[in-house]
């Protein structure tokens, strides 16, 4: 992610106000939290043991019980990442203190009333790339506000979280899951609030799991995990997109190899070699693409795999994209760059893009590629079995428009949370943008509720192959029929062979 979009989300933060203190009682001790007038606020919870020394690079242990009553008002730490000297965000980082003990959550659980049902849980996976970002960022009061009870996680980051090497797996147990660090702190995280959400009277039997670009990934691998099952009952992607390149535990341990290599360590380091190595210098001196991958034990295979042999957990879904996912490529440029890896036949689908230059082109297919064509895939694997809904975000906001045409990765969050952020003033969020969160916030609210998005007036749905229907969220929010199906179409004829799978 570019630093102006994290820097976007880290005003989703909030300190509240005129606060008094609430507490709770988790299977590891005491909490207490504070309470707003929309919330109950508990944060910096554990919920694994600190990955650290024996545990890096190992799956995520129970925390262990505290004596008294733990303070939960203050944020807890980020887990390592990219950051400047300065401590400001760098390339889409979370700002504030960073510590390898970083697996803790935040829970925003309504006000207490007497006599009232359990409600329905949201578990939040925040993007960042698996490199970058934090739970702590974003302020759930909303959510509580209408009855939900949400909950905020950190996961291990970049090499800490997404590490394979053939030392690791030779010390790991026949049976333990390797490699996807990350993706195991958050099947614990879902398994704590299995055991804990009734606490803070969440309903454990109503779980909804949703995240945006790397969360929507996550959410993705979560739904080809069959340790996941049960655990969740409802799952959102944010632009998650949904093709992913066919990986092995063998091809990550020999990048594992590399890197150890590049930090000056023998080609058969030892785990305790491994351990030993900073965590800055780790972060610092090991690059790449991070995620989830298949080793054969926690993922048997990719997302993009499991949904198209029909063996993804069989949930209700909402996925979506925005309409300027281009963003990510960066300024000037960077839509040219893409251009210059496409087919010729690119030209002929994207006639509009084409005619202003190499820079839409690129831009126009990229958002279709990597985020546009995969969303509408998986909605129609996924139709086979439960309800499907799929969404386009093109919303853009007043306070934008004298300088962007289209709504950037990430823009919708803030619409989703129904939140501007404590560094925007009310003044210059319009009444039009205002009704697109409470649209957007109510639609997420309901699916939550009972796995529709039944919000205000606005019909939604379900996904059809036939129909091929989706929603827009947009300056006339409507239901689409065949939305920019031709190239969408013939994105996937091109893509889906790459990827091992037939076009269809």
């Amino acid at each position: 992610m570019r630093a102006w979009i994290m820097a976007a989300a880290l005003a989703l933060a909030a300190t509240p106000a005129g606060a008094e203190t609430v507490r709770a009682s988790v299977e590891s001790g005491f909490l207490a939290g504070e309470a707003t007038d929309r919330a109950r606020i508990f944060r910096n919870i554990p919920y694994a043991a600190p990955p650290v020394g024996a545990l890096r690079w190992a799956p995520p242990q129970a925390p262990a019980p505290w004596t008294g009553a733990r303070p939960a008002v203050e944020a807890g730490p980020s887990c390592p990442q990219p950051m400047r000297e300065d401590g400001a965000p760098n390339a889409g980082g979370a700002n504030g203190p960073m510590s390898e003990d970083c697996l803790q959550l935040n829970v925003f659980a309504p006000l207490y009333q007497p006599d009232a049902k359990p409600a329905p849980v949201m578990v939040w996976i925040h993007g960042g790339s698996h490199r970058t970002g934090a739970g702590w960022v974003y302020d759930g009061q909303n959510f509580a506000r209408d009855g939900v009870v949400l909950v905020a996680i950190n996961y291990r980051l970049g090499p800490l979280g997404y590490f394979a090497h053939p030392a690791l797996t030779r010390a790991a147990g026949a049976k333990a899951p390797l490699g996807s660090y990350g993706l195991m702190d958050q099947i614990a995280a879902l398994k704590w609030v299995q055991r804990n959400i009734a606490a803070f009277g969440g309903d454990p039997n109503n779980v909804t799991v949703f995240g945006e670009s790397a969360g929507g990934m996550s959410t993705l691998a979560l739904l080809a995990a069959p340790q996941a099952k049960g655990l969740f009952h409802k799952a959102i992607i944010q632009s998650g997109g949904g093709w992913f390149e066919p990986d092995s535990l063998k091809a990550q341990e020999a990048a594992g190899v590399a890197a150890a290599e590049r930090l000056g360590l023998p080609a058969r380091a030892t785990v305790a070699q491994l351990r030993a190595v900073p965590a800055e210098t780790l972060i610092d001196k090991i690059d790449g693409e991070f995620g989830p991958f298949p080793d054969g034990r926690l993922l048997p295979r990719t997302a993009t795999q499991a949904f198209a042999a029909g063996a993804e957990i069989d949930v209700p879904m909402i996925i979506g994209w925005n309409n300027g996912e281009d963003s990510l490529l960066g300024g000037p440029g960077g839509g040219a760059k893409f251009a210059a890896s496409l087919p010729p036949m690119a030209r002929s689908f994207y006639e509009d893009a084409a005619a202003e230059g190499d820079e839409a082109l690129g831009r126009a297919v990229f958002t279709d590629r990597v985020f546009g064509a995969p969303a509408r895939w998986i909605a129609r694997q996924g139709a086979e079995g439960a309800p499907v809904f799929l969404y386009h975000f093109s919303y853009v906001g007043d306070r934008f428009r004298r300088v962007l045409s289209r709504a950037h990765h990430a823009a919708e969050i803030q619409y989703v949370f129904e939140y501007w952020g404590r560094r925007t003033p009310d003044s210059v969020v319009s009444d039009e943008d205002r009704a697109m969160a409470a649209l957007m916030h109510g639609c997420w609210v309901a699916f939550a509720r009972a796995g529709a998005p039944a919000c205000e007036d606005q019909a939604w749905p379900a996904y059809d192959p036939v129909s091929d229907q989706l929603l827009e969220f947009g300056s006339e929010t409507g239901v689409r029929q065949g939305f920019a199906r031709r190239q969408l179409d013939a994105v996937e004829q091109f893509a889906l062979p790459t990827l091992g799978l037939p076009a269809q």
